[in-house]
């Protein structure tokens, strides 16, 4: 109840003070034609702060809500092409109309002198929405995630991911050019606000469809950083330092060097606290993280993990003809975890328990290094090239304990594992695009070229010994092994596409794709003699083979880009054959599979702000080929795995509805979407379990009937008045899931529904003290139609504070 009171006496206090108003008008033209997406705000004429701001509509009415103690207030109207509009308005309680705001043409004649207005807090351009650093205050010494959070319709939340009016944010590009990759959160972190002139957000689009001015992806945004011109040349450093209990450390630093069209930047980093000091996205991946978990086989994120990262990127532009952006990366990752389990497995006629024990011990050290050259041989032809290389050395011990008891308490077996492993893994790719655009109507055609060559290899020690307790007896079972692996892999595909304009806004998109890969695996498997020496090979466990798939896939498409309609429509079809040879077994199978896709889109953009998409698509989906290899995988006694070479592709619908609306003269904004999956001949493993040692064999078959649904709905508001801030933000997540497994060879469905409706709430007054209340309730029940199974249904509640308070000027 406190904490509910709390929340009602922040509520409270953020509107109590200032006088509140209302203005509302119309924007027009010289000849009274309504002008839309003009930028209307007010400022206090002692000094020009900002106190609030709106977009008009489609037929130039606005409103402009807000606070302040001051009497009067400069009303302005900013919008490309005309002269700012300016005039003095009284601060009325109410709501006061200020009639009609007719704009004059701006004309700059030769030989005049302009003036330039001071810059509006946001500008809506066709398909660009760019807010003004300076009209958004923040504390001193604030970094850009700070400044994004005062932005309207911008939310981030604590892990740093961004969203804009419900949107993602995938990248973050410095004066047009990408800083660090395409991971946000090194920019959010570490660029200081008073550098930056203006935030521009558009959507995410690829180089090409830059360079092409075809359409990007509404589903994902891309915000562009341009610095002040006086900030554009120099150098600035930031660096953090943190100690805590246990010799707990986190150190990270980057330095920036800036002549107008270059660039240096330099980062380093090191910590004990399973922290990158940048941003898990992007250096944990350079580190080789996912790579590194998938070679050893384990982690999967836990553990502590020790990270020492250190790069640099470097970018510049010659002549608008000219342009490279390359980087390079160091990392080394030192994760030691240690992990108990206690299940119970429970199977249609029995159930047993699993009590195990286990240790690892990871170290990773990773090389990353890739460029991108680019050149405009004139406005209509442009040729990229983006190599890139790694190469990886690591070094993992894992030890392991474990028992199976029966559901009487009796031991049925135990085993004991010990491993040892060095990995040396290299990878080189290279992409080429060239592009000619045809006028400037967006016809244009595209050559992609792209290739890959990775070699990895593996020493491995693996000892095992496990003990089979049956009728009194003890039956004992010993691997002592040296495992020698080595895999080989090359790639390329070709790919040719062309946009031809049928009409202003209708475009015929024809494209095909050609893709090849082809996988080497040596996997030799040693039994230790007599002496202890490696030198008897097992054959049950080596392995010797290839892979070879080759794609085809030519696509067709009308897309309408339209300022009110987008309708886009693709249909192709997608040919792939598998190739096998397994030399040690003498054995070989080809599979052929043609799967028809359809992709369709279709968004409504009501105004500016206020959108409506709906979505369907279909996809297929080939087993891997460990599901179709149909040879015995031994490596693990008491799990058997055996592929199955007559599966299908597994086929899926996917149907998704998004509905956005933001309103900035109310500073609140509401986001749903509706997604809805079906997927037939899903893929999924056939465990039977070994009723005398609860060993198991695993294959895989195809199953229909496998289904997902989910839910979103999200509103926030803001309210500001000249120093105090509050804002709450509303969700509501639900999700249901039906899947199709199997217990013991005995097939069942299972269904999941969760549900979780959540409250955030903000409250800051400037330089002193941001508050961050939370609380949130989870709802999850699960359903199976085996009766050995029984449903389960829990309720949790999340309630959290956060404080943040500044040092005192």
């Amino acid at each position: 109840m406190k904490f509910y009171l709390f929340i009602a006496f922040l509520f409270i206090t953020a509107i109590s003070s200032s006088q509140e108003f209302e203005m509302t008008g119309k924007v027009l033209d010289p000849e009274g034609n309504p002008l839309e997406s003009a930028t209307v705000y007010v400022e206090k004429p002692s000094d020009s702060t900002l106190v609030t701001y709106t977009i008009s509509e489609s037929k130039g009415n606005f409103t402009l809500s807000g606070s302040s103690k001051e009497k009067q207030l400069n009303l302005l109207v900013s919008y490309a092409g005309f002269k700012p509009f300016k005039k003095v308005v009284e601060v009325k309680e109410g709501t006061q109309n200020v009639g009609e705001l007719k704009l004059e043409l701006q004309d700059n004649q030769l030989g005049e002198v302009t003036v330039v207005a001071a810059r509006p807090p946001l500008t809506l351009k066709k398909d660009t929405l760019e807010f003004n650093a300076d009209s958004f205050k923040t504390r001193q010494n604030a970094n850009l995630e700070e400044l994004l959070e005062k932005l309207p319709g911008v939310e981030v939340n604590s892990d740093g991911a961004i969203t804009i009016n419900g949107k993602p944010v995938s990248s973050i590009k410095v004066n047009g050019k990408e800083f660090f990759g395409d991971d946000p959160q090194i920019a959010t972190k570490n660029l200081p606000k008073e550098i930056i002139e203006k935030i521009q957000v558009s959507n995410q689009k690829t180089r090409s469809e830059e360079f092409t001015g075809k359409a990007g992806d509404p589903d994902n945004k891309t915000i562009n950083i341009t610095l002040k011109e006086d900030k554009n040349k120099g150098y600035f450093a930031r660096g953090t330092a943190g100690g805590g209990t246990d010799g707990r450390y986190e150190l990270s630093g980057i330095g920036n060097i800036f002549k107008d069209d270059m660039r240096l930047s330099i980062l380093a980093s090191s910590n004990n606290i399973n922290s990158s000091g940048f941003s898990f996205d992007e250096v944990y991946g350079m580190m080789g993280g996912s790579g590194a978990r998938s070679v050893f086989g384990g982690g999967g994120g836990g553990g502590i993990t020790k990270a020492e990262t250190a790069g640099a990127n470097y970018t510049n532009e010659w002549n608008d003809k000219y342009e490279l952006n390359g980087d390079y990366f160091f990392g080394r990752n030192d994760t030691r975890q240690e992990t108990s389990i206690q299940r119970q497995n429970i199977l249609p006629d029995r159930t047993f328990f699993l009590n195990s024990e286990s240790f690892s011990d990871l170290v990773n050290d990773n090389h990353r290094a890739n460029a991108r050259f680019e050149i405009e041989f004139d406005t209509l032809t442009q040729l990229s090239i983006s190599p890139r290389f790694t190469a990886n050395t690591g070094f993992s011990e894992r030890g392991s304990s474990s028992e199976r008891l029966s559901e009487d308490g009796e031991l049925v077996n135990n085993s004991l594992t010990s491993e040892s492993e060095d990995i040396f893994s290299n990878s080189f790719s290279n992409n080429i695009d060239f592009v000619k655009r045809f006028g400037a109507r967006g016809a244009y055609l595209q050559l992609e070229f792209r290739n890959a060559y990775d070699t990895q290899e593996n020493d491995n020690y693996f000892y095992s010994e496990s003990f089979d307790y049956r009728d009194g007896e003890e039956i004992a079972r010993i691997q002592d092994q040296y495992i020698d692996e080595d895999a080989n892999s090359e790639n390329y595909s070709f790919g040719v596409s062309q946009r031809s304009v049928l009409s202003e806004d209708l475009f015929l998109d024809l494209s095909y794709n050609f893709s090849s890969n082809h996988d080497e695996n040596q996997r030799f498997v040693y039994e230790a003699d007599d002496n202890g020496n490696y030198t008897v090979i097992n054959d049950t466990l080596s392995s010797d083979f290839e892979v070879k798939s080759r794609q085809h896939r030519p696509n067709a498409g009308i897309n309408f880009e339209g300022d009110v309609w987008r309708i886009d429509t693709n249909i192709g079809l997608l040919n792939t054959t598998l190739e096998n040879n397994n030399f040690l077994s003498e054995t070989s199978f080809n599979n052929t599979f043609n799967n028809l896709y359809v992709r369709a889109r279709v968004r409504y953009e009501v105004e500016r702000s206020k959108s409506l998409s709906i979505d369907y698509s279909t996809d297929a989906n080939v087993p891997s080929l460990r599901q179709l290899q149909p040879v015995v995988d031994r490596t693990n006694p008491n799990n058997i795995i055996t592929g199955n070479p007559n599966l299908r592709p597994s086929y899926s619908h996917n149907i998704r509805a998004g509905y956005r609306n933001f309103d900035f003269s109310k500073r609140s904004g509401i986001f749903s979407y509706f997604n809805m999956n079906f997927t037939e001949k899903s893929v999924v493993a056939r465990t039977i379990t070994d009723t005398t040692d609860l060993s198991r064999t695993t294959t895989y078959t195809n199953v229909d009937g496998v289904m997902s649904a989910s839910l979103g709905i999200f509103y926030n508001k803001q309210k500001k008045n000249e120093n105090k801030e509050f804002r709450y933000r509303l969700s509501l997540n639900a999700n249901y899931n039906k899947n199709v497994g199997f217990s013991n060879g005995v097939q069942f469905d299972s269904e999941n529904i969760s549900v979780s409706p959540s409250v955030m709430l903000t409250y800051a007054i400037d330089d002193i003290i941001e508050l961050n209340p939370s609380i949130g309730i989870d709802y999850n029940n699960s359903h199976y139609s085996i009766s050995t199974l029984n449903e389960q249904e829990f309720v949790n509640q999340r309630a959290g504070l956060e404080v943040t308070t500044y040092w005192p000027k």
